[in-house]
């Protein structure tokens, strides 16, 4: 029943991707399309000039002849009719394989000396033209005729030759496939070719795909490809425009945001200082804790002026400096020991452990930043005298791809429900339900480091399915 689910399953897949739109499949059917109708417009050519001039009347040696064969035997009436009632039936296989009492048979009929000698047929209506030479439309026994008549002065003979008017079109298409059995027959050959010249002339556009694909999120820089297809350069030219369009006006933002950030810092400073001096003047309780207050205010606006500032950082690193070679380990425990102190004052114990010497490539002051903001998180939300465990370990890679430095951050705060671990990376997101105060940039700040090194995190319960551990993923560097 398992393996039955499996293929059904395989097969509703390949249905689906049949079914999905395809500019290939398009193309290929619109060759395939225009080539049948070119064959089958050749095909009406060929149907209309036979209707309109049938092939039976057509040529004159087939009247001369059954002329003189009733001329030369016109003294043995026996002979005479067997030989016509011959050429009866050869004109009738050319034809089409009709028996001579069809009423889709073509008629020959013969006259000498004014008197009916032969008539393909006991029941087929007797029938004249108005003169000889020339193809009539007739009408006789309920359906119309073309008919041909050539006259001999010798003993008076006449031949006449008829066809019914739709006669060779249900010849080549009823009888014969005359016409469409090689369009069949050369349809499916048709596909392989007409495939072939479509995935070779979309070649360019896959150069265009696979640079396009080949981006990261902060790559704003105009595609190098340049295509010599005019039917391309539009298209190049276009996201070109729009990726200047957007790396100006994410310039402009950046830009704003960081002389925001740095005019803030100023005032801030300094509201701090008066701050702290008039406290130190003041005795009384009521006005001390108005000014704790206010400072503790100050604190989390310095905070958000520094993550802005870290995220404007972490977003220009690939403009701004190539990586380098460095101790991941020591770099994560340079930064846990500066939280130290933070921890302490509430009692949280960080537990730090490296199994392994790590080495990355990266920007040094954005890993510091994500790092940063991983274990003070941590240490924010987890409650007074609990424990925050940082590990980094390197996990061994293979032939294809390298190893992996894995950075864990766990706590034992109030974690982040599962339907809401994608969207708290998206800057200024916080959970509805956090009673804790901060501005949403924290983990905003680490996935752009992340997208910056190629790295990725993971968020999942911490130890004994209680607050949040945070898995964090970069390239090792190569030895």
């Amino acid at each position: 029943m398992k393996l039955w689910t499996v293929v059904m399953q395989a097969f509703a897949r390949r249905v689906r991707h049949w079914l999905q739109p395809s500019l290939v499949r398009r193309l290929l059917l619109a060759q395939v399309a225009v080539a049948a109708l070119l064959w089958c417009g050749t095909v009406g050519l060929f149907l209309y000039e036979s209707n309109r001039t049938p092939e039976l009347v057509r040529f004159d040696k087939v009247f001369v002849s059954i002329i003189e064969t009733a001329q030369s035997l016109a003294h043995d009436p026996a002979r005479q009719q067997d030989t016509l009632k011959a050429f009866d039936m050869a004109l009738l296989e050319t034809s089409g394989d009709f028996t001579s009492g069809s009423d889709r048979a073509p008629i020959m009929q013969v006259w000498q000396q004014g008197r009916l000698i032969y008539t393909s047929s006991a029941t087929a209506p007797v029938m004249q033209t108005s003169a000889p030479g020339p193809v009539e439309r007739v009408r006789a026994g309920n359906r119309v005729w073309r008919a041909r008549t050539m006259v001999s002065p010798l003993l008076d003979t006449r031949v006449l030759l008829a066809e019914p008017h739709s006669l060779r079109l249900n010849i080549t298409v009823e009888n014969r496939v005359y016409y469409l059995l090689p369009l069949a027959i050369s349809l499916p050959f048709l596909v392989f070719p007409a495939w072939l010249s479509v995935m070779l002339a979309l070649r360019p556009w896959r150069e265009v795909t696979r640079e396009t694909a080949a981006r990261g999120p902060a790559d704003l820089t105009p595609l190098s490809f340049e295509p010599a297809h005019k039917e391309l350069q539009p298209l190049v030219r276009s996201i070109n425009g729009l990726l200047r369009s957007v790396r100006d006006r994410t310039s402009r933002e950046r830009g704003l945001i960081a002389d925001a950030a740095n005019e803030l810092r100023t005032p801030l400073d300094a509201m701090r200082v008066n701050v702290e001096a008039l406290q130190a003047q003041t005795a009384d309780e009521g006005q001390r804790e108005l000014m704790a207050n206010l400072l503790r205010s100050n604190d989390r606006a310095a905070r958000l002026v520094t993550q802005l500032q870290q995220l404007m950082h972490s977003d220009e690193m690939p403009q701004r400096a190539l990586p380098v070679k460095l101790d991941f380990g020591a770099l994560v425990r340079e930064r846990v020991e500066l939280v130290e102190s933070l921890a302490r004052a509430r009692g949280i114990v960080l537990d730090f452990r490296c199994d392994a010497p790590v080495a990355v490539c990266g920007e040094r002051e954005s890993l510091i930043s994500m790092v940063g903001n991983l274990v003070e998180n941590a240490i924010k939300y987890s409650p007074d005298g609990a424990t925050v465990t940082v590990r980094l370990s390197r996990e061994a890679g293979s032939q294809e791809h390298g190893g992996h430095a894995i950075l864990r951050v766990a706590d034992h705060g109030p974690g982040i429900p599962p339907a809401l671990r994608e969207r708290v990376f998206d800057r200024f997101f916080r959970n509805p339900d956090q009673t804790q105060s901060g501005s949403g940039l924290g983990l905003a700040i680490v996935k752009s480091v992340l997208l910056a090194h190629g790295g990725e995190a993971e968020l999942a319960d911490g130890d004994g399915e209680r607050g949040l551990r945070v898995t964090v993923r970069l390239p090792l560097a190569a030895d």
